[in-house]
């Protein structure tokens, strides 16, 4: 039976593709939250209010996943510097399930986003 080695290196580099990723979510829905700025000052529609209102929603929540995302790197970020500074480049088996987990999250959550997304550009198209 052949043993994948696992280097801090190339956890600390998906880190680093995921950051990248959480940090332009970020920029989007500051874009998106500036279209429904614009929505609320043309629609006076109980409607359309109230779907400007669940995408103002959507977006704080998600914005809170983003940021909770972002200190799961960084709490995990600090257990591999402190594991590489102990000369030890392998991970340890705990930290790897944890790694493995967070990737399985990262990818549910690129899900979520992308659905949010679509519904949000439909209802821009409807309403802009």
């Amino acid at each position: 039976m052949e043993t994948e080695v696992i280097y801090n290196s190339n956890l600390h580099f998906e880190h680093e593709q995921w950051k990248g990723e959480l940090f332009f979510w970020k920029d989007e829905l500051k874009s998106f939250n500036n279209r429904l700025s614009e929505l609320v000052t043309r629609w006076t529609k109980q409607e359309v209010l109230k779907q400007l209102e669940h995408f103002q929603n959507e977006f704080i929540l998600h914005g809170g996943v983003i940021d909770d995302l972002l200190e799961t790197i960084e709490n995990h970020d600090t257990r591999i510097a402190a594991q590489s500074k102990s000369g030890m480049e392998v991970m340890d088996t705990q930290l790897v399930k944890k790694h493995f987990e967070f990737r399985d999250r990262m990818e549910t959550q690129r899900l979520i986003y992308a659905d949010l997304k679509k519904e949000f550009f439909k209802f821009l198209t409807k309403y802009m």
